[in-house]
């Protein structure tokens, strides 16, 4: 064969490869709203950066009529490419080729970016659209999703790993995306699920859908795995963009800076009157955030779920910050099992790609009741607790009204390593709130005065000017400093520009246990 007709083979195995199932399939696809694999790596990456690799791979299996339906790629688009001019390695499930249902070919391939993606530095992304393991492969596709855990894992804290959910998600298939740092969901398109709704009503006869058992919303909402759904595939793509601005390429680098026109000096005179001086009225905490970064952008994750909490990314002065701050405007933003596992998860990220972290705190404590503590609030507060302590990236505290009990300490005190820690004039610092506190201190008094819904006003008071104030806890240390809040934008940048070539260790151990 003369190289001529060599290259028109080559030309004819590429035009089949990237048709995936055929022109019919991908019809079938566009009709439900979904793009190709293709299709979806082309609105994701900067034009023309895709380097493929794997293009004529195909299954090795004979059983079940197999040996005569082989089709290049074999269910799933790999390679490497750029996004705003960075490395990305990314890999696109076809399912118009068998459903994209993952073969040990399949799994392969997979694995081959994750592993370059380890070694030159860079984020792994996975566009998942999948029917699940191939059956008629058996044990072997089973194989195939364990390789791909184990390098989940091992990845795990390398390099930023982001998972986004395209179609079905079912059975093991899950486990990869739970493992990666974020997961992102398409409403009506995507769902996640262990067993799906046909296995739910055979075992316990409960009758749901698909998208009421998995599906984005329901994530988003209720179990917390998905920690963003778009409203279609291109709004999936361009969070995905938009994520990865915030990070650095891998453990070993700091995030990218961001040049902005927003003053380094900038004062916002609102701020000083955003706190309402009721102790008992609540505010907007993302007004707060949105009046201090940099053009006041902030990309929120999770923010459907455990909304008591924020958690999210932005800029100040031009540098990559991750944000925690309690929601006042949400149950009074009270601690609880699911936002106190939200942090943990967000702050250990952040720490472990080099983003420092600044916290908001308007907390009056955990939230109390019987079906907290038998969740498990002790251990999962624990989490947060943990995360806090462990973290050694710079890390900045704002209080800007309350900061009770163990709330106080767990919200990055100065007692867990907190760098810089500062105090509105509204901050209440105390072991509990004023009233509770009165009514413990003087129980006596009270029960015998002549009014004692008087008294316990009049001492609440006299507790609150006395107590419930930064100044006591800023003559031990435990506050850097009490700033007026309209300057809270150009400290906090000054702040971070001080802490940047900040170094801290944890003692040597091969991993610590974080309360599970």
């Amino acid at each position: 064969m003369s190289l001529d007709e060599k290259l028109k083979q080559l030309d004819r195995m590429r035009h089949e490869a990237l048709l995936g199932g055929g022109k019919d399939r991908i019809d079938a696809q566009h009709e439900k709203g979904k793009l190709t694999a293709r299709e979806r790596i082309d609105l994701l990456l900067d034009k023309n950066s895709f380097e493929e690799f794997d293009m004529f791979v195909t299954h090795r299996s004979s059983d079940f009529g197999l040996a005569d339906k082989k089709i290049l790629g074999d269910g799933v688009v790999a390679g490497c490419g750029m996004i705003e001019g960075r490395k990305v390695f990314v890999f696109s499930q076809d399912f118009t080729v068998f459903g994209g249902s993952l073969s040990h070919a399949h799994a392969e391939k997979i694995c081959k970016i994750m592993n370059m993606a380890m070694k030159v530095g860079a984020p792994v992304i996975g566009l998942n659209d999948s029917g699940g393991a191939r059956i008629q492969e058996g044990v072997v596709s089973l194989g195939g999703y364990a390789d791909i855990f184990l390098l989940n894992t091992l990845a795990s804290g390398v390099v930023p790993q982001i998972s986004i959910i395209l179609g079905p998600c079912a059975g093991g298939a899950v486990y990869s995306p739970a493992i990666t740092d974020f997961t992102i969901m398409v409403k009506n398109t995507s769902y996640m699920f262990v067993t799906g709704p046909n296995v739910v009503k055979t075992v316990t006869h409960e009758v749901v859908t698909s998208e009421e058992l998995g599906g984005a919303v329901t994530h988003a909402t209720k179990s917390g795995v998905a920690h963003f759904a778009c409203n279609n595939e291109a709004d999936a793509l361009t969070v995905l963009r938009k994520l990865l601005g915030y990070m650095p390429q891998n453990n070993l680098e700091d995030p990218p800076f961001m040049p902005t026109d927003d003053p380094f000096d900038r004062e916002d005179d609102a701020l000083n009157t955003i706190v309402p001086e009721n102790p008992n009225k609540s505010y907007d905490m993302k007004e707060v955030i949105a009046k201090i970064v940099d053009d006041g952008e902030f990309l929120e994750v999770h923010a459907d779920f455990a909304t008591n909490i924020i958690v999210g990314f932005a800029r100040l002065g031009g540098r990559s910050i991750g944000i925690i701050a309690n929601q006042p405007a949400v149950l009074a933003g009270c601690l609880d099992i699911k936002s106190s596992r939200k942090g943990a998860r967000f702050i250990r990220f952040c720490d472990a790609f080099n983003i420092p972290i600044l916290t908001f705190e308007d907390v009056p404590g955990f939230l109390p009741g019987t079906d907290q503590e038998h969740g498990g609030i002790i251990m999962q507060g624990a989490k947060l607790l943990y995360a806090y302590c462990e973290a050694t990236v710079p890390k900045v505290t704002v209080i800007t009204r309350k900061a009770y009990g163990g709330a106080y300490d767990v919200m990055n005190s100065k007692h867990v390593r907190g760098d810089m820690n500062y105090a509105w004039p509204t901050a209440e610092i105390a072991v509990m709130g004023p009233k509770g506190a009165v009514e413990i201190i003087f129980k006596k008094e009270i029960s015998t005065a002549e009014n004692p819904e008087t008294a316990v006003e009049q001492k609440t008071e006299e507790y609150r000017e006395k107590f419930a104030n930064p100044f006591i806890a800023a003559s031990r240390g435990y506050i850097d400093d009490i700033i007026e809040p309209k300057t809270t934008r150009p400290r906090l940048i000054r702040a971070f520009q001080m802490l940047e070539t900040k170094k801290d260790t944890n003692p040597a151990k091969k991993h610590g246990n974080i309360p599970l």
